[in-house]
C-alpha cells in the first residue's frame, strides 16, 4: 500500500527513502520535507498519516472513501484536493482518482482504481533539483502535469475512433455495431468530460490562491498544466 516515501531537503536534493515511522523525526529537523504515496491504502494506514502530519478528520474521512467528486478544499494551512485519472486498459477507458494532502512540508498521494504510478514523475522532479527545491507545491505540480498527460493518449484513441466510425456511416451498408460503437464513444467522451471539467478549475485556483502553500515560483507552472 506504500507505493514510496521519500524524504527531501529544502534545496532539493534526496534525503533518502523513509519508514512512516521516521516521518515525524524527519520534520522535526529544520529544512526538509516529505513526499509519500500511496495505493489503495486501508484505515489503519490513513490514520497513520493523520497522526504523522496532522491531517484533517474531514479530509481523510473523504480519503476513505474511493468515489469522491473532483474538488479541492483548504484545511488550514494544508489542502485536499481530488483529481481523476484515466487509462485504456483492454481497448476501453477505465477511470480512477488520486486523492492529495498538501502541506507546507508533505505532499500525499493516495491512488483509487485506474491510474498509473507517478514513479516518474518523481523521477522527473528529482532529476531537476532546482525545482525540487520549491518544494511540496512543485511536487504537486507534477503529479497533476503527469495526470494531464495521461489524458492525451485517450484524445488520441478518441479521434482514430473517430475516423473509423466516419468511415463506418458513410458505407452503403447499415452496421448495428456502428451505432453501438459510436454510444459507448459518446458515453465515454462524457465521463472524460466530468473528469477533466473539475481540474481546471482547481489548476485555476492553484495559480491564484493559497500563499504559503502554492510557491509563487510555482504557479506559472500550474497555468501550463491548465493551458
Amino acid at each position: 500500500m506504500v507505493a514510496n516515501c521519500v524524504a527531501y531537503k529544502s534545496d532539493g536534493s534526496r534525503i533518502g527513502d523513509i519508514t512512516l515511522d521516521e516521518i515525524s523525526d524527519v520534520l522535526e529537523q529544520p529544512d526538509t520535507y516529505v513526499w509519500v504515496g500511496l495505493v489503495e491504502p486501508d484505515e489503519a494506514l490513513l490514520e497513520k498519516l493523520q497522526e504523522e502530519f496532522g491531517l484533517h478528520d474531514l479530509a481523510i474521512e473523504d480519503a476513505h472513501n474511493a468515489h469522491q467528486r473532483p474538488k479541492i478544499e483548504a484545511y488550514g494551512d494544508s489542502l485536499f484536493i481530488v483529481a481523476q485519472t484515466a487509462q485504456v486498459v483492454a481497448a476501453s477507458i477505465q477511470f480512477g482518482e488520486t486523492h492529495i494532502f498538501v502541506g507546507k512540508r508533505y505532499l500525499v498521494t493516495v491512488r483509487h482504481g485506474a491510474s498509473l504510478s507517478y514513479a516518474p514523475a518523481r523521477r522527473s522532479c528529482e532529476q531537476s533539483p532546482d525545482m525540487l527545491m520549491y518544494g511540496p507545491s512543485y511536487a504537486l505540480y507534477a503529479v497533476l502535469d503527469f495526470i494531464v498527460d495521461n489524458f492525451m493518449p485517450i484524445v488520441r484513441s478518441f479521434r482514430e475512433d473517430l475516423q473509423e466510425l466516419e468511415e463506418d456511416i458513410f458505407e452503403d451498408t447499415f452496421k448495428r455495431e456502428t451505432i453501438r460503437r459510436l454510444y459507448n464513444l459518446k458515453k465515454e467522451l462524457v465521463t472524460l468530460r466530468l473528469a477533466i471539467g473539475p481540474l481546471q478549475d482547481i489548476l485555476n485556483q492553484l495559480t491564484r490562491m493559497y500563499p504559503g502553500l502554492v510557491r509563487d515560483e510555482v504557479r506559472p507552472y500550474f497555468r501550463d498544466v491548465y493551458d
